[in-house]
Parts: C-alpha cells; sequence; structure tokens
C-alpha cells in the first residue's frame, strides 16, 4: 500500500460577528416649538425684536425665521438707535442700508438715532418714496443741504421730526414746507438750555445769539406749513411775534409744544388766545420728564427746578456737565470695524 497523503490543515479564522444595528427611531424628534407658531404671531414677536435684533440675531435662529425677515412686509417700520454714538456709526449705517432694502419700498416710518449722514438719507430717499413718517435725532453729520434734498424726494411725508441735528439755517424750514404740501406734523429741537431769557430784552441787547432774527423759524413754519395739525419747537428763541405767525399760519393746529421757549411772554392776549385755539398746549415752564433725546437727567432740565420763569433771572452758575456739546469729548472716537460685514451677504 502507498503512503497516505498528509493534509495540511490551516488554521480556523473566527470570523468577527457584528452587532445588531440598533432599531430605526420610530419618529424625528419634534421641531422646536417656535417653528409650529402661527405666522402672524411670529411675525409680532420679530416685530417686537426691531430692526436690529431681526438683523443681528433673528433671522439667524433657523429657515422659517429667516423667510420671515425677508418678508417686505416686516419691514414697514424701521427704528435704528446707535447707544454707541461714533464708535458704531458705520455699523448702524450699514444696518440701515439692509434694512431699507429688505423694505422694497414699502418702508412708511423710519426712525434714526445717532448715525447717518446726508448720502444714507439720500439712500433712503431713493428707494422709500411712500415713506410717511421721518425720525432723525443727533445726526451730526447729517448737513441741511443734504438732508433738505431728500427730504424733498418724500412726496408722501406727513410727519418729520428733527431734533439735535446740526444748525439748519430758516430758509430750509421754508424749503421743508414747500417740497411737503401734505405735512401735517413737525418738530425742530434744540437742546434746552438753563437760560432765560426775558421777553421784553431787545434783540440789541441781546448778544446769545447773533446775525439771526429770533422770529425767523416761528415765521418761516406760519408762512410754509400751513396744514399742520402738531408742531413741537422745544426751546426755540422765539419771541411774541414769532407764535403770532405760527397762530396765524397754521389755522389747524391741534397740539402746540413751546417747552422751555423762554423768549414769550404769555401772561396777556396771545396766552389767551394760545389756550383757546389750540386744545393740546404745552407751556415753556412745562415739564421735560417725557422728552427721551435730552442729555442728563430730565428732572435736572426742568425749569421748575431752578426757578420761576417770571422772575427774569439770569443764571450764573450754570453747570454745563448735563450739556452735550458737539465739541464734548463724547463727540469723538475711532471707529470699529467689527462686523462691517456682516450685512454684505444674507444668512442661510
Amino acid at each position: 500500500m502507498g503512503k497516505r497523503k498528509c493534509r495540511i490543515r490551516k488554521p480556523r479564522v473566527q470570523r468577527k460577528t457584528t452587532a445588531p444595528a440598533p432599531a430605526a427611531s420610530s419618529s424625528a424628534p419634534p421641531p422646536p416649538p417656535w417653528i409650529e407658531l402661527p405666522g402672524d404671531v411670529t411675525a409680532n414677536i420679530m416685530q417686537r425684536l426691531g430692526a436690529e435684533g431681526m438683523l443681528m440675531s433673528a433671522q439667524q435662529v433657523c429657515r422659517t425665521w429667516w423667510k420671515v425677515c425677508k418678508d417686505p412686509a416686516m419691514w414697514r417700520v424701521i427704528d435704528l438707535r446707535n447707544p454707541y454714538y461714533v464708535e458704531e456709526t458705520e455699523k448702524y449705517t450699514a444696518m440701515c442700508r439692509r434694512a431699507v432694502d429688505r423694505s422694497q419700498g414699502q418702508l412708511v416710518d423710519l426712525t434714526i438715532d445717532s448715525f447717518g449722514d446726508g448720502e444714507l438719507i439720500n439712500y433712503v430717499a431713493d428707494r422709500s418714496r411712500n415713506l410717511k413718517r421721518l425720525k432723525l435725532v443727533a445726526c451730526n453729520e447729517m448737513s441741511g443741504g443734504p438732508l433738505i434734498q431728500s427730504v424733498g424726494k418724500f412726496e408722501q411725508l406727513e410727519e418729520l421730526h428733527l431734533a439735535m441735528i446740526p444748525w439748519t439755517p430758516p430758509y430750509r424750514i421754508e424749503d421743508i414746507g414747500n417740497s411737503c404740501p401734505k405735512l401735517k406734523s413737525f418738530s425742530y429741537n434744540n437742546r434746552g438750555s438753563r437760560w432765560q431769557l426775558p421777553p421784553d430784552l431787545e434783540d440789541d441787547d441781546d448778544d446769545i445769539i447773533e446775525g439771526l432774527d429770533r422770529n425767523s423759524y416761528a415765521e418761516a413754519i406760519g408762512k410754509c406749513m400751513p396744514n399742520l395739525h402738531h408742531l413741537q419747537l422745544f426751546a426755540n428763541e422765539m419771541r411774541n411775534e414769532g407764535l403770532e405767525a405760527i397762530l396765524e399760519g397754521c389755522p389747524c393746529l391741534e397740539s402746540l409744544d413751546i417747552r422751555q421757549c423762554f423768549g414769550l411772554n404769555l401772561g396777556g392776549d396771545l396766552g389767551k388766545r394760545c389756550r383757546e385755539q389750540v386744545k393740546d398746549l404745552r407751556l415753556p415752564n412745562d415739564s421735560v420728564s417725557d422728552i427721551s433725546w435730552l442729555v442728563g437727567e430730565p428732572s435736572e432740565l426742568d425749569h421748575d427746578c431752578y426757578g420761576n420763569y417770571d422772575d427774569y433771572n439770569y443764571y450764573e452758575d450754570i453747570d454745563y456737565e448735563y450739556y452735550d456739546d458737539y465739541s464734548s469729548p463724547r463727540g469723538y472716537g475711532s471707529f470699529n470695524n467689527d462686523c462691517l460685514g456682516i450685512f454684505d451677504r444674507d444668512y442661510f
């Protein structure tokens, strides 16, 4: 018999066993609760956040909110206030431009506070011809010429409120009245002062305002704004003649705010006429606690805190700490360029 061949056995290789796949979840995780909100509720939330809140945060939360923030109807009212003054001017200017673009011509109410220049207001005017209300506060770079040219493009403008802006000559006020025949509410407000100017002081004896008739602004308003229903001239230097020009030229006045207009003498027939012709009348001595744009504590600027208007006293111990002059240190600073490119494109 022949020899048997030996078979070499290969070592057994233990097969790897894979763990069984976990059972698939029976249902996907529920969407965030805000996704299921009705559209009108979501829109109401976005509007409460305001333009800055929508641009800087809300539109980045989810696609649903992004779509809501893109709706032009959400940008009919834009209120942008720069709390950082010079340091964030470019950032807020970029935000304002983007918000105006989002409105697609539906913007009707715009507030710009502590930023902006003539170029910005012209940008707005070219894209928002249906604007009805414009409020500008402490726009230190917005000179009178570009402002008036831009305002003339708002053919539907009914309200214009100017507070603490660079000096605008009286003839520019006439230009506003002639360019905005539908204007029903107008404000031209200064910062306010602790000075009391005696009503019987002659112009020749007064060196506080040189080369300017104190009644010129009031006369311009009375001449070119006959349809006014509401007027605020805070801390204006007008005298009785100027107020008479307003009452003559604006027969439709329902409210008149002449607080801190200490050059007026309303103790006689003029005061009686004001009370009879105007339903809502705010007098020079009335409190200014509701004026949000005043610098300093409102109670410190109330005339009642430093004297009686009828005394015609001058004050030598004026504390200039309460005034925000254009030359104050707060008016200077370097631009903060962080986030300037954030509005160059849309998110999501």
